[in-house]
């Protein structure tokens, strides 16, 4: 009876202390007198989220909303129990991002180098490390670089023309076409290999990639415990990438290094330039190789450093750009106006340079550059931006003081989602994006690169690269939204990403023959 009495004082106190705790942690921002969003013990502001009932981008444009009506610069969030700043006004966003950015320098995304040498990538990274790997790899995202590579990329659009004719007479998930297709260009382009996804759905480089993104509830589950105790989970060697695919990617790059390496394989992709940056610590033009004897060792990059930044550019490329053209050719698919004026513009560029469609021409689509961006306004692929504050740090106009390791959450959906910035914001208005409109538009309300230091390094292959497809499928084809599409379109809950939820299906058909 003793025993039994004395493990029941332990339990309620266990459960007191435990109680007193989140009574303490969830009063945090009151203490600080700043607005709180409601929230709910456990489960913190986005208990829907949390719960996967509804999407990330989704939740945070409520939050946002709520606020920016308000007038609040900034709120309190919890995120389950951890604590999460989010700025409302744009000129704190502007001073976190860019003019005290050495308060911001971090995302706070979970890396362990060791047990997951995927995770050590540019975007992850922290401090001195990040900044000297950044330093290193700018050199091979330069327009000069992306011409390099232009060739490799126009050629993966004549898979996509052979799987579209194929399913010509019927509606296509241009979801996972455009993923195929996304796939093998960046397979192309980052590892110098034919992946074949456009012929093969099933593929293996197809399959690894989605499965980075398409999580179940225990590995999502996975990540919140990542993200909430990375310290504990690195002294436990816990891996964020799942292990068939980290195994998958290393032994790829690993072996293709090695091939290359050893016959002396020289090709323009990404691949080769990490090689040169880890054999010569600089990028040398492909004739000088062979003379160029002095290797700058400081800034060599490691074998897994390469491995990292492939994975990186892979992960980073393949979906975030199909998801854009997706979202692109659907709104396109309902604005046949703008349709049309974008197929007009290709054709005309494509008319002063003999047909081909070469990267000065691409550059030359201005119009087609317009609908990017608004497809990337409206349908941000981050719907927020990750920071952590690494000193202490004054938000300017108020007395509070973030604290080091408070995490932040920059609500880009609802900044380019917000009336004031951007009229009408459920139109899809190119116009917005033209030189005359940009010139207007007020600094760090269009975050779909992120800005300041840590802006995507590969923004410009991105851009390049949903250019590229979607010249090749306007110039070809006119397409409609099938009657299978559900509309409004219902986005993802179990992903970060701004993924549709279900199938883009679409109707098209052949309006010229041309080859790129």
């Amino acid at each position: 009876m003793e025993l039994f009495n004395a493990l029941l004082l332990l339990l309620a106190t266990s459960i007191l202390l435990i109680w007193l705790w989140l009574k303490n942690n969830y009063s945090y921002w009151q203490r600080r007198n700043v607005e709180t969003a409601p929230f709910s013990y456990l489960f913190g502001t986005l208990k829907d989220v949390t719960l996967q009932k509804e999407a990330f981008s989704t939740g945070t444009l409520k939050l946002y909303k709520k606020y920016k009506s308000k007038g609040a610069k900034h709120v309190g969030l919890y995120f389950l129990w951890e604590t999460m700043y989010m700025p409302i006004d744009v000129d704190l966003v502007k001073s976190i991002m860019q003019v005290d950015f050495q308060h911001f320098v971090d995302r706070g995304v979970y890396v362990n180098e060791k047990a997951d040498p995927l995770s050590a990538h540019l975007f992850s990274l922290e401090g001195k490390k990040w900044k000297l790997l950044r330093n290193k790899l700018t050199p091979t995202f330069t327009s000069g670089k992306m011409r390099m590579m232009f060739e490799t990329l126009v050629e993966c659009t004549k898979g996509l023309g052979k799987v579209m004719d194929e399913e010509m007479g019927e509606a296509v998930d241009i979801k996972d076409i455009l993923g195929r297709f996304t796939t093998d260009v960046i397979g192309s382009c980052a590892f110098g290999l034919n992946c074949n996804s456009l012929e093969n759905p099933k593929s293996e480089f197809r399959e690894k990639g989605k499965a980075v993104f398409e999580k179940d509830f225990w590995e999502n589950l996975k990540e919140v415990i990542l993200f909430l105790a990375p310290n504990f989970m690195k002294k436990l060697n816990i891996s964020l990438t799942p292990k068939d695919v980290s195994d998958f990617f290393l032994n790829v790059v690993k072996d293709t290094v090695a091939y290359r390496e050893k016959e002396g394989v020289v090709r323009k992709d990404f691949l080769q330039l990490l090689i040169q940056l880890k054999n010569k610590g600089k990028l040398v033009d492909d004739e000088k190789v062979a003379e160029e004897n002095i290797t700058d060792e400081e800034n060599s990059i490691t074998l897994d450093e390469i491995c990292a930044q492939a994975f990186i550019f892979f992960e980073a490329g393949f979906e975030t750009s199909s998801t854009t053209m997706t979202f692109s050719l659907y709104e396109l698919s309902k604005n046949k106006e703008i349709q049309e004026k974008a197929r007009d513009e290709v054709r005309r560029v494509l008319e002063r340079h003999q047909g081909k469609l070469t990267y000065d021409a691409a550059m030359e689509m201005r119009y087609l550059e317009q609908i990017i961006n608004e497809t990337l306004r409206k349908y941000p692929p981050l719907p927020v931006l990750n920071r952590i504050c690494t000193k202490e740090y004054r938000v300017p106009g108020t007395d509070l003081v973030l604290e080091k390791g408070q995490r932040l959450m920059i609500p880009v959906i609802g900044i380019q989602s917000d009336p004031e910035y951007y009229p009408e914001p459920e139109k899809f208005d190119p116009d917005r994006f033209s030189e005359e409109n940009k010139k207007n538009m007020k600094p760090y309300t269009f975050l779909p690169f992120g800005d300041g230091p840590r802006v995507c390094i590969g923004a410009r292959f991105g851009m390049m690269q949903t250019k590229v497809g979607l010249a090749a499928l306007l110039l070809n084809y006119d397409f409609e939204v099938s009657e299978k599409t559900k509309e409004p379109i219902d986005f993802e809950p179990k992903s970060f990403v701004m993924l549709t939820k279900g199938d883009v299906w679409l109707k098209y058909r052949r309006i010229a023959e041309i080859e790129l």
